[in-house]
């Protein structure tokens, strides 16, 4: 098949990955070519350097808008709103064009699902995230046959049809690949923290428990919020206690590997938990904040404590450090490898296809995209 996969644009899709989405869209359009689609990366330009091969990329940005606007800064501005919805239009008109079997919308935009509903498109929509304002209203407008969503745990489907889920809608767990995972049982006896370093994360969590703990811990990710950092993180940081930079991928796994368990602290409504599974693919258990979809995911490979109870999660730690190795892995294996994950989408991209020769769906009235710009931004789009 002809498959466009439409990414979001605030990082490039390249490693060292900035977070989860980054790294599902890179591992999606690497496995959808291997497995021997037509790929097409709709992504920031600045992803060209790093793309799977096979894939081709057309450019929603020349880079990645947290370059020029820093999401910190510019989140709800006028101004990033502009910037952002001005490269979809323009996606979005290649998208009518391009005549894909089968478009994977991965973004965070609320121009492709209402593309796909009105002008018959056959498109998967994954959602990441919990639902915000306007994409919900984007969401529970465009659901149609050939206009498909997925979520990645039960836990979302419920937080965005708490009324019932149409039809159109189910789950589809990430997956990763084990072989860049590789199973590494046993440890140091120290704890390892992954992710991006912003409060949502719940970094000032792991480092607070980790001492109360006695355990010693390693820090990795990407420091997006620097404030944040030296407020609640830095001052922490001791002899047993450090951070150890972002690294690619294999480097992180073999972090994974001398490491015995994983701290997951989400501080928010966590969807999925991609860091987990990696982890997990490794042989380390996890000792985790019940948050989102955090105990679904994980299961009988973690132990559990609430964001507000320290000690707890302290308890949590050095419990889940006794947990057999080949529990996470075997669950990731069972659940979350990259083939069950292509498996899942590839059986929602022929019912999207399907979905196409219903008749009995009558058409919706939406704007055209390019009316919904600003007029300068109509004349640059």
């Amino acid at each position: 098949m002809r498959i466009a996969v439409v990414s979001h644009v605030r990082h490039p899709i390249a490693p060292p990955f900035m977070g989860g989405m980054e790294a599902h869209s890179w591992h999606l359009v690497a496995a959808l070519a291997q497995a021997g689609h037509d790929v097409t990366l709709f992504a920031s330009g600045d992803s060209a350097d790093a793309l799977p091969q096979g894939v081709e990329l057309f450019p929603i940005l020349p880079e990645h808008y947290d370059s020029r606007y820093p999401w910190h800064a510019y989140h709800g501005t006028d101004t990033l709103n502009a910037h952002v919805d001005a490269g979809f239009a323009r996606a979005g008109q290649a998208l009518i064009d391009g005549k894909f079997d089968v478009i994977h919308n991965n973004s965070l935009h609320r121009y492709p699902p209402r593309l796909a509903r009105v002008h018959r498109l056959p498109m998967v929509t994954s959602l990441h995230i919990p639902p915000f304002d306007a994409l919900r209203r984007a969401v529970h407008e465009s659901a149609a046959p050939w206009a498909r969503f997925t979520v990645t745990s039960h836990r979302q489907l419920r937080i965005w049809w708490p009324d019932g889920y149409p039809v159109e809608a189910s789950v589809a767990y990430n997956g990763i690949d084990t072989a860049q995972w590789p199973y590494q049982p046993g440890g140091d006896g120290s704890a390892i923290w992954a992710g991006r370093i912003t409060e949502t994360k719940g970094t000032h969590l792991a480092v607070q428990a980790a001492r109360m703990a006695g355990v010693p811990l390693t820090l990795y990710g990407t420091i997006e919020n620097a404030d944040y950092f030296d407020r609640s993180v830095r001052p922490y940081l001791s002899e047993t206690i450090r951070y150890g930079g972002h690294l690619q991928g294999r480097d992180l796994a073999a972090a994974y590997g001398k490491a015995s368990v994983l701290l997951f602290t989400p501080c928010w409504e966590e969807p999925f938990g991609l860091a987990a599974i990696e982890a997990m693919a490794t042989g380390l258990p996890v000792a985790a904040i019940a948050n989102g979809a955090a105990q679904e995911v994980i299961g009988v490979a973690g132990i559990y404590a609430a964001a507000d109870r320290l000690p707890d999660l302290a308890t949590a730690l050095r419990r889940a450090m006794l947990i057999d190795p080949m529990v996470p892995f075997q669950r990731v294996v069972e659940r979350y490898t990259v083939a069950h994950m292509i498996q899942n989408y590839e059986a929602c991209y022929a019912k999207a296809i399907a979905g196409l020769g219903r008749s009995d769906v009558p058409d919706v009235a939406f704007a055209p995209i390019e009316l919904t710009l600003e007029p300068q931004l109509r004349e640059n789009a």
